[in-house]
């Protein structure tokens, strides 16, 4: 009888899944479970031990807002000045035709929009349908939500069904189970701070009493706030997306470093109010379009924006970081290389 021979243990860890902490490891790899993926998971940009209660959250957010608001959180960097804004805002409306603010907000019946509606509550529900998603898709969210539940404004019947039926509803939307459980909030603190369904008293607020109760709401920044703001409240607000904050880089109006939130206000003090509905939307129609502009665009030196702020800030007509000029510099020596090329 052969001597008997040790048992070999593979020094090789097992690996836990990721959204566990202390379940057991799987007991057979033949025994996988399958988990249904409607959307990826989005992660909070603050990972903490313990979760945070919601008034802890909102006072943070109410916090950092007036900080910001105060004197803005660059006092020192002067871009934009009102003559570049005039000069930007001149450009793109010869460039998309000029974007005059409506007298009367009339909710739409074929498009999500981004606060397009007179109801404030159904303004706010149309801007989270919105976020992180394209026109086409939010808006398809949108009209089969009303045809789920009968309309744009049967909040009770909303309410009502669950979560899980208003994320199936909203499925094409993206991370439906994320908006789903925001919307629901919404109402539910709408409902037990009001008795009704409905934050309309929002028409007669201050902007600045609108913006802190906006952002009282679970799920709710500045950029969603503003464009309620901007568009079904009717003030002078200056509201950042991602075409936004990105075209804005560009031309140096905000520091490399800038969050979009820093952005938000530090354009919301920079930008004359005359400028902002229109430079809003301008930016954002330029951002989709535009082959230079847009996200992963490539520079060709044929975009008028950037070919006018681009000759300031080689003039030394515009004051600008040192990091926006090396930039500029180096667009040019592409540009250089490709014709010559």
């Amino acid at each position: 009888m052969s001597p008997r021979q040790p048992i070999r243990r593979s020094s090789r860890k097992r690996s836990l899944p990721l959204d566990s902490k202390s379940e057991p490891p799987v007991s057979s790899p033949n025994k996988i479970q399958k988990i249904k993926a409607e959307s990826p998971i989005v992660e909070s940009p603050i990972k903490v031990k313990q979760e945070i209660s919601p008034k802890t959250l909102k006072d943070r957010k109410l916090k950092a807002h007036a900080k910001d608001s105060l004197d803005g959180p660059f006092p020192s960097y002067i871009r934009p000045t009102p003559s570049e804004c005039s000069l930007a805002h001149e450009i793109l409306s010869s460039m998309h035709g000029p974007r005059i603010r409506p007298k009367v907000v009339v909710a739409s019946k074929d498009r999500a929009g981004c606060g397009d509606s007179p109801s404030v509550l159904d303004a706010l529900v149309r801007t989270i349908l919105s976020q992180n998603t394209s026109d086409k898709n939010s808006t398809r969210a949108k009209i089969n939500m009303d045809n789920v539940y009968g309309g744009s404004d049967h909040w009770e019947e909303i309410v009502a069904g669950g979560q899980e039926k208003l994320q199936e509803a909203i499925k094409s939307g993206g991370l439906s189970q994320v908006k789903s459980k925001v919307i629901l909030q919404i109402l539910a603190q709408a409902k037990e701070k009001y008795g009704d369904y409905s934050l309309d008293h929002l028409h007669k607020a201050s902007t600045e009493d609108a913006m802190e109760e906006l952002l009282g709401f679970d799920g709710v920044g500045p950029k969603t706030a503003s464009c309620v703001l901007l568009f079904c409240l009717q003030r002078e607000d200056f509201a950042v997306d991602t075409h936004v904050q990105r075209i804005t880089g560009l031309l140096g109006w905000h520091p490399k470093t800038s969050s979009r939130e820093q952005t938000y206000h530090h354009l919301n003090k920079r930008i004359p109010d005359e400028h902002k509905y229109g430079l809003h939307i301008l930016f954002v129609t330029h951002g989709k379009v535009c082959d230079e502009c847009k996200a992963g665009g490539k520079v060709a030196g044929k975009c008028a924006l950037r070919k006018a702020f681009r000759e300031q800030v080689l003039k030394g007509e515009a004051e600008v970081e040192e990091p926006v000029k090396q930039e500029v510099e180096q667009e040019i020596e592409q540009e250089v290389k490709q014709e010559t090329g």
